[in-house]
């Protein structure tokens, strides 16, 4: 499935399904299918030359567990600092935030969260500005917000300044992944 989402694509070091078992106990709520599929398949490493999806794993630098918190906490922080603080939420759900699950970044500061509503299957995609105000549909699941940053859709993504980004994924630790952190 992945192969026809990215071309080139050099897997990274993946995470096992005991490991998604793991951190999906530790978070509180199921992993989606497209996420858990990404991370057996492709692992940790640099998708469409822009995100970082977190997986599980000993590395804090790439594991889900220690990223989601640090994504958190780090968001926590700075808008405790401001008292007026106010999400701008593209579309008509401003709850979308209080129920985020964060998962990836991007190289340029932007943090990606799931829309964690019980009893589905899979989760909309979001993208947190990096100005931690801005928040836009990122994709219905991984693998469409990873097609949709490919094309003229990654505009409503990240910006009308954006332009669309390599379908590439190059794993940490392959060839041609140095300097990439």
């Amino acid at each position: 499935m992945w192969e026809a989402v990215f071309s080139p694509c050099a897997p990274g070091p993946v995470a096992t399904e005991a490991a998604l078992d793991r951190a999906e106990a530790e978070l509180g709520y199921g992993l989606p299918e497209s996420y858990r599929a990404f991370c057996r398949t492709l692992g940790a490493g640099l998708a469409n030359g822009y995100f970082r999806v977190a997986v599980p794993s000993d590395d804090p630098e790439t594991d889900l567990l220690a990223q989601s918190e640090l994504i958190a906490h780090s968001i926590a922080s700075v808008i405790g600092e401001r008292p007026d603080h106010r999400f701008e939420v593209e579309g008509d759900d401003p709850a979308v935030v209080e129920r985020a699950g964060f998962f990836g970044r991007s190289e340029a500061g932007e943090f990606l969260f799931w829309d964690v509503v019980p009893g589905r299957d899979e989760y909309e995609i979001w993208v947190l500005g990096a100005d931690l105000e801005s928040v836009r549909f990122g994709g219905a699941d991984l693998v469409d917000l990873m097609r949709r940053s490919q094309g003229p859709a990654v505009r409503g993504i990240l910006g009308m300044g954006a332009a669309p980004l390599p379908a590439s994924f190059v794993g940490d630790g392959t060839a041609g992944a140095a300097g990439l952190h």
